[in-house]
């Protein structure tokens, strides 16, 4: 079966200012994010691409727009079953204002229990973006054979979560697992197993510099938490 070349979306305004976009129209890259989106094609350059898949919102179409300009015969087609987790109410606020709701501990140590005001669900999000993925593995390869590989743009929850069952971990775990902004995880899939064979690759090792936020969890409101929706990468 195919291999599958996740994208998180590049750095957006949203990451820097600290709120959780969600589903927001018009959250777009910023300077940082679009650099990083016109460094993707010369990262993907040595992998034969047969497909490009992105989700709906403006952050990820543009972080594959010099992608498909270097590649002009490269189809794209647009998969609502990966878009960014629907957070409702939570939706547009900032992570500051969110960090003591009661909500916020389900979703980081219990997250299969955690269903947002208003929105979805993350036992609902890990299912369709997981039925998304097996549809697409199964139309890439009869189109162009069991060793292509395709390209998918998606949001940082999406992808954990994807990861998360490729590994055959509860969902209650995909909170362990970082994917930074423009970062390539990369999982080929087989008759039996899928192989995680690349993690959140961002070709900069910046990220592994201890820094304050990082120590004290500030992004995600509490010490060891995960940053929801993805965070804003390296400073």
């Amino acid at each position: 079966m195919p291999t599958l070349i996740l994208v998180r979306h590049g750095r957006s305004t949203a990451n820097t200012s600290g709120v959780l976009a969600g589903r927001t129209p018009r959250v777009a890259l910023d300077e940082r994010g679009a650099a990083q989106a016109a460094a993707l094609p010369g990262r993907l350059a040595d992998v034969p691409l047969a497909a490009a898949v992105t989700s709906p919102l403006q952050r990820c179409q543009e972080t594959l727009r010099p992608l498909l300009e270097a590649r002009p015969g490269l189809p794209l087609h647009t998969e609502d079953r990966i878009n960014e987790c629907d957070y409702g109410d939570w939706s547009g606020r900032k992570l500051a204002e969110l960090s003591d709701h009661p909500l916020m501990e389900v979703v980081q140590r219990h997250p299969s229990a955690a269903v947002f005001p208003g929105g979805e669900s993350m036992r609902a999000m890990q299912a369709r973006a997981v039925d998304a993925v097996h549809d697409w593995n199964a139309r890439i390869e009869a189109a162009h054979g069991p060793s292509a590989a395709y390209v998918m743009c998606s949001h940082g929850d999406i992808i954990k979560a994807l990861v998360a069952d490729a590994l055959g971990l509860h969902l209650d775990l995909f909170q362990r697992i970082s994917v930074e902004p423009c970062s390539v995880t990369a999982i080929r899939y087989t008759r039996l197993r899928p192989f995680l064979v690349r993690l959140g690759d961002t070709g900069d090792f910046g990220a592994l510099a201890p820094s304050d936020e990082a120590a004290g969890g500030a992004a995600a409101g509490g010490e060891g938490d995960a940053a929801v929706g993805g965070g804003a990468g390296a400073p």
